[in-house]
């Protein structure tokens, strides 16, 4: 079975019901390593800090969207790490599913139509296209 997922995280509730599909995959094999991964958008990050009273409270903030899922494994004592990287969300989550080990990335779709995904281009839908390993889109 899987022995490692990623699952692809942001505090929205897209991201949660991925996070209950991550869970209900994890719980088949006690051995199973579930990695969250939270990727600080760096265009979003300045205007962030600008706003921030300090580097603590800001990562403080970004820590707390995390804590319905981490609170959600830990519940039902699957195994977790959390991972919190710098960059561009799509390409960081491809290269971390792509450079660790990872057989399962799960990852949560926010449904934009075909013609907006088109233009603009979706996290999800740029992972799924590139990383090497399975990866389950959560609606």
């Amino acid at each position: 079975m899987y022995q490692h997922i990623l699952l692809a995280a942001d505090g929205s509730q897209n991201s949660i019901r991925a996070a209950k599909e991550a869970l209900k995959i994890a719980q088949v094999h006690a051995e199973t390593l579930v990695t969250i991964i939270f990727i600080i958008d760096m265009e979003k990050a300045k205007t962030d800090v600008l706003h921030s009273s300090s580097n603590e409270s800001l990562y403080m903030e970004r820590r707390r969207k995390l804590v319905p899922i981490e609170e959600l494994f830990n519940e039902h004592q699957v195994r977790y790490k959390v991972e919190i990287i710098h960059g561009s969300p799509g390409p960081e989550i491809i290269k971390y599913a792509n450079t660790q080990n990872v057989d399962l990335v799960v990852i949560g779709s926010r449904g934009l139509n075909s013609l907006q995904e088109m233009v603009l281009g979706s996290v999800s839908h740029k992972v799924m296209k590139r990383v090497q390993c399975p990866a389950m889109l959560v609606k």
